[in-house]
């Protein structure tokens, strides 16, 4: 919600308030996205270093701070400073999100979690466009109304931030709603991923077996791991393509306004859009996690849908407005597609190092795609806006090419996998418990615990 202010705020007046031209406005949505990828990889080795609900909620104060700023601010200057910090605090939440996901739940049930909690995208488009709908009708002598939605979205988020300080978890082993009991077992329910649990610089002394201390050689080794591997790098293509027609939302008041809708209904048609989305990952996570293996097939069919509305908003009649509009209203369900992407990466993505920096790398990407889209609506291109539709197809067809790519070459490394005969390199692994009295003993710890990388554990099969 708090990331769609800028585009529900370009109908509110603050475009006039702030003097802002075309070209500055989209400099508004670049700067949040560059401020993201210049501190991804910062965020990401932070998430590796702190615990994670407490870093998430550090940023997400900063980020209620930095909304309700933008109240104040009277030019392209202010709003770019406030925009900029925006980014850097984003940087965390997602990553953070996925990392903490992959602790709690197991491979099958992972697709469907990550996509609940990214149904709250569209939910936001929704709540964000009654707040703005009510913020037309506030009139105020010192405030605006885009100033009241921002001082409205800032101290929800000012909430969410104590909520999340005191409410949480940074991973199964401090969960404060889970027994002690209830802590092993959601420990050892994840066993079949294979992939570990969080894993920072513990003590020596540590008496849980599945933490290990990361050396420097080790941390250096799985991020040369993660940028060799061919997989980061397709996957980092995909977020790039797929997030570059993604910044249409920035724009799509600024699109329903000139088909002719006044600004009190494109607040309201705003929530469609927010409807359809939800719809289209809800149904999307639904079948990919109740086939197995189908997460690429799924992603590629709800590529159709939005090369169907980009085909429809530029042959339509101009003044079929509503035909227009549902054009706009479909191109949505490609979300459903990047969502499937961020589930599947994390899936065939083992060691939580290297996890880490493929996050930050398929993060990179996404704010690479979403800082060169705004430029893509330029104004000598309106009203119907040809071009960035145009570009929007080509972006669509390249994603399908790659997730039937990455398909490909993980069926191939499974095929080999399966060939081989079985791995017992790491099967008989024992580390060093200290108990209070300083007793030493022994224990031997399950190959699942050990935090080995995909690459480093041939057991490990990739979901297709």
């Amino acid at each position: 919600m708090d990331k769609a202010t800028l585009a529900s705020s370009s109908i509110l007046g603050i475009l006039e308030a702030t003097h802002l031209t075309a070209n500055q406005y989209n400099w508004l949505g670049t700067i949040f996205y560059l401020g993201y990828l210049a501190f991804q990889f910062p965020q990401n080795l932070a998430l590796q270093r702190f615990p994670v609900g407490k870093w998430m909620s550090l940023n997400i104060f900063i980020w209620a701070i930095a909304l309700c700023g933008n109240a104040a601010c009277k030019n392209f200057a202010g709003l770019f400073a406030v925009r900029l910090v925006l980014g850097i605090c984003e940087g965390s939440i997602t990553a953070g999100f996925m990392i903490v996901s992959s602790m709690f739940y197991t491979r099958r049930e992972y697709t469907a979690r990550v996509g609940y909690w990214y149904l709250m995208d569209g939910i936001g488009q929704i709540i964000i466009g009654f707040i703005s709908f009510g913020a037309l009708h506030v009139h105020t002598t010192g405030l605006e109304p885009w100033q009241w939605l921002m001082i409205i979205t800032g101290t929800i988020t000012l909430i969410t931030a104590l909520s999340f300080f005191f409410l949480f978890p940074d991973s199964p082993t401090n969960a404060w709603f889970l027994t002690e009991d209830e802590r092993a077992k959601a420990v050892r329910r994840i066993k079949e991923n294979q992939t570990g649990v969080e894993n920072k610089h513990f003590k020596k002394e540590q008496s849980v077996p599945f933490a290990f201390r990361l050396h420097r050689y080790e941390f250096v080794s799985r991020m040369i791991e993660a940028f060799m591997d061919p997989k980061t790098w397709l996957f980092a293509l995909y977020a790039a393509f797929v997030n570059v027609p993604a910044t249409v939302v920035n724009q799509l008041q600024i699109i329903i306004v000139s088909f002719g809708f006044s600004p009190i209904q494109t607040t309201l048609l705003g929530c469609v859009y927010g409807v359809i989305g939800n719809v289209s990952i809800f149904t999307g996570v639904t079948i990919a996690s109740r086939f197995p293996n189908s997460i690429a097939w799924v992603g590629i069919a709800y590529f159709i849908p939005g090369l169907l509305g980009v085909f429809l908003v530029n042959f339509l009649p101009w003044h079929d407005r509503v035909g227009l509009l549902f054009s706009v209203w479909i191109t949505i369900t490609t979300g459903t597609s990047f969502v499937l992407s961020l589930t599947w990466m994390s899936q065939t993505t083992a060691g939580h190092t290297k996890k880490v920096i493929t996050n930050a790398t398929m993060l990179s990407a996404y704010c690479i795609g979403n800082a060169a889209g705004p430029f893509m609506w330029r104004a000598k291109y309106k009203p119907r806006n040809h071009v960035p539709w145009i570009v929007a197809g080509v972006c669509y067809l390249t994603c399908i090419v790659l997730l039937f790519s990455i398909r490909t070459l993980l069926a191939r490394e499974n095929k080999q996998r399966d060939a081989e005969p079985p791995d017992e390199s790491f099967d008989d692994v024992h580390v060093v418990r200290i108990d209070e009295d300083g007793k030493r003993t022994e224990v031997k710890v399950s190959k699942e615990f050990l935090d080995l990388t995909d690459r480093q554990n041939r057991d490990f099969r990739y979901v297709l």
